[in-house]
C-alpha cells in the first residue's frame, strides 16, 4: 500500500471551497474579489484577544508587508504558512519524491491540493507556537489572564487558537478568490498591504520634529521655509533633499522600479502558432522576460525571514548567543552569522554618511555581497522551481499547445517538436528573469523606496497589479465574446 492510499482519507477531507459549476459573470467575480479584500482589511484590524499591545513586538519586522501580515491581529501569520508549505512541496515535487501526476491524474490533483492544505496547517503550528510560547514575541495581557482565571499559559493557548483560525481563514480566502474571483488571493493580499504602505509613505512618512508628515507635505513645508534645509547645492542641502527630508532618491527609485518592471513585462519572445484544422487561424505564444513572474521572490524572502526569526528565537531561549553566531542590539543583529545573513533593507544599512552603517567597511560589503548573491541565485533557482511545478515548463506547455490543435508553422505537428522549440527559450528566459528580479529587489532596497516598503514588495506590487490588469482585460474579452470562452475552455 502506497502513502497515497494511506493518506487519501485525510487529504480528501481537508477544508475546501466548492468550485463553481457554471460560468461566473465578470461583475460577480469582481464582487467576490472586493468582498474578500474588505474582509482581509477587517481581519487585519481585529486584534488578538489577550495580547498586550503595549509590549507587542514586530515579529516579522520589514518582512510583514511581503507576508501580508497584520501585526497583532488574527492575521498575524499572514500568508507565511502558505508560502512555506509551497516551498516544501516545490522541493519535494522538484525532486520527484511525491510520485504525483498533477497534470493528467485527477486523483493525484486532489491529493496534491489536500497535501498542500495539510502542510499549511502544519506550518501554522510550527510558526505560531514559537511566536506565542518562545521569546515573548506576543506578550500576554496579565489583566486578561487574571480576569479569566486561566493563567498566562491559558491565555497563550487562546492567542494561538485565534492565530490558527486566522491562518485557516486566509487560506480559504485565497481559495475563494482563485475559484470565484479574479487573480490570486495571495497576490491580492500582498498588493493591498503594500499599497497601503505606499500611500502612507506619501502622506504620513517620514517623521519630522515629532510630527508625521508625508513626502508631499514635507516638500510643501520645505518650499514655505518651515523645514530648513540650507543651500540646495551644498552637501547638507543635497543630503537633505535626497535622503533625510525630501527623500527624492526614494521617489526616483520607486518610479524607476515601476518603469523597469512594466517594461520587462512587455519584453517577450513570441513563437508563431497556427491551427492545423482551421485554415487562417493563427496566434502567438509569448515567452516573457519575467516568465516566472515575481512571486518566486516571496519564497526567497520567506527563507530570509525564517532565518532571522530563528535567530531571534535562539537568542530569546539561550539569552545570549556565541559571538560568531549572532550579536544583537535593540532586537537587530549587529554581528555574527545572523548579521551577514540579514538582507539590506534601506540606505542606512550601508551608507555611512547617513549615520546608520556603524560596522566596519568589510563587514558591510560582505553583507551586501551575500544579500546580492542570495537574491540573484535564489531568484533564478526558485523561478525554475516555479515554472516546473506550475506546469509552465517546455513539456507541459507543448502538451497544452498541441491539445488545443495549434502547431508551429514550418514544423511537423508533433508534441516533441514543439517541446524542442520551447526548450530554446523557456529555461534560459526563466533563469535570466529570476536573476533580474533578484537584482532589482536588492538595488531597490539599497536605494530606498517610498514608505520603506522594500524592493521585493515594490516588485511584487507592480508585477501582480500588471498581471491583474491583464486578467481583467481577458475576462472582459471573454464576457464580450462567449465563443472565445468556449474556444479557450
Amino acid at each position: 500500500m502506497s502513502w497515497k492510499d494511506t493518506a487519501e482519507p485525510v487529504l480528501v477531507r481537508m477544508p475546501a471551497v466548492r468550485k463553481p459549476d457554471r460560468h461566473i459573470p465578470f461583475k460577480r467575480k469582481l464582487a467576490w474579489t472586493a468582498g474578500v479584500l474588505v474582509l482581509y482589511f477587517f481581519l487585519t484590524n481585529v486584534m488578538l484577544f489577550g495580547l498586550d499591545i503595549t509590549r507587542d513586538q514586530a515579529v516579522f519586522g520589514r518582512f510583514s508587508s511581503i507576508l501580508a501580515s497584520g501585526q497583532g491581529s488574527v492575521l498575524q501569520l499572514g500568508i507565511g504558512p502558505i508560502v512555506t508549505a509551497s516551498i516544501v512541496l516545490q522541493l519535494l515535487g522538484g525532486a520527484n519524491l511525491l510520485g504525483l501526476d498533477t497534470q493528467n491524474d485527477p486523483r493525484d490533483q486532489i491529493l496534491y491540493q489536500g497535501l498542500q492544505k495539510l502542510l499549511v496547517l502544519v506550518m501554522i503550528c510550527l510558526t505560531g507556537l514559537p511566536m506565542v510560547f518562545a521569546g515573548n514575541f506576543l506578550p500576554v495581557d496579565t489583566q486578561v489572564a487574571q480576569s479569566l482565571g486561566i493563567g498566562t499559559a491559558g491565555v497563550q493557548w487562546l492567542i494561538f487558537a485565534q492565530m490558527f483560525v486566522g491562518g485557516l481563514l486566509i487560506l480559504l480566502m485565497d481559495e475563494v478568490i482563485s475559484k470565484w474571483g479574479v487573480g490570486s488571493g495571495i497576490g491580492l493580499f500582498i498588493v493591498a498591504g503594500i499599497s497601503q504602505r505606499l500611500v502612507g509613505g506619501l502622506l504620513t512618512h517620514p517623521v519630522i520634529g515629532g510630527q508625521q508628515y508625508g513626502i508631499i507635505l514635507t516638500w510643501i513645508r520645505m518650499a514655505t521655509g518651515d523645514v530648513p534645509i540650507g543651500p540646495v547645492f551644498s552637501s547638507d542641502g543635497l543630503q537633505a533633499l535626497l535622503f533625510t527630508q525630501g527623500h527624492l532618491l526614494q521617489l526616483f527609485t520607486t518610479l524607476l522600479i515601476f518603469a523597469i518592471v512594466v517594461y520587462a513585462e512587455s519584453v517577450r519572445v513570441e513563437i508563431p502558432l497556427s491551427n492545423a484544422r482551421v485554415k487562417g487561424a493563427r496566434g502567438r505564444f509569448p515567452v516573457k522576460l519575467i516568465y516566472a513572474s515575481v512571486l518566486p521572490m516571496i519564497f526567497v524572502r520567506a527563507i530570509q525571514a525564517n532565518i532571522q526569526f530563528l535567530g531571534r528565537i535562539l537568542r530569546a531561549q539561550l539569552q545570549s548567543l556565541p559571538a560568531w553566531l549572532g550579536v544583537y542590539a535593540n532586537g537587530r543583529p549587529v554581528g555574527g552569522l545572523f548579521y551577514f545573513l540579514a538582507p539590506i533593507h534601506s540606505p542606512r544599512d550601508w551608507m555611512w554618511f547617513l549615520g546608520g552603517a556603524t560596522q566596519p567597511v568589510w563587514k558591510v560589503l560582505l553583507r551586501m555581497g551575500i544579500d546580492l548573491t542570495f537574491m540573484i541565485a535564489g531568484g533564478a533557482i526558485f523561478a525554475v522551481f516555479w515554472v516546473e511545478t506550475a506546469d509552465m515548463g517546455p513539456e507541459p506547455t507543448a502538451q497544452q499547445i498541441h491539445s488545443s490543435g495549434m502547431q508551429i508553422p514550418g514544423f511537423r505537428q508533433n508534441v516533441g517538436v514543439i517541446e524542442k522549440v520551447l526548450e530554446r527559450y523557456i529555461p534560459q528566459v526563466t533563469v535570466l528573469g529570476g536573476a533580474l528580479v533578484g537584482l532589482l529587489a536588492v538595488m531597490a532596497n539599497m536605494l530606498g523606496t517610498i514608505g520603506g516598503v522594500g524592493g521585493t514588495s515594490l516588485l511584487l506590487t507592480v508585477s501582480i497589479t500588471y498581471k491583474l490588469y491583464e486578467e481583467i482585460a481577458e475576462e472582459q474579452l471573454m464576457e464580450m465574446h462567449p465563443m472565445m470562452r468556449q474556444l479557450f475552455g
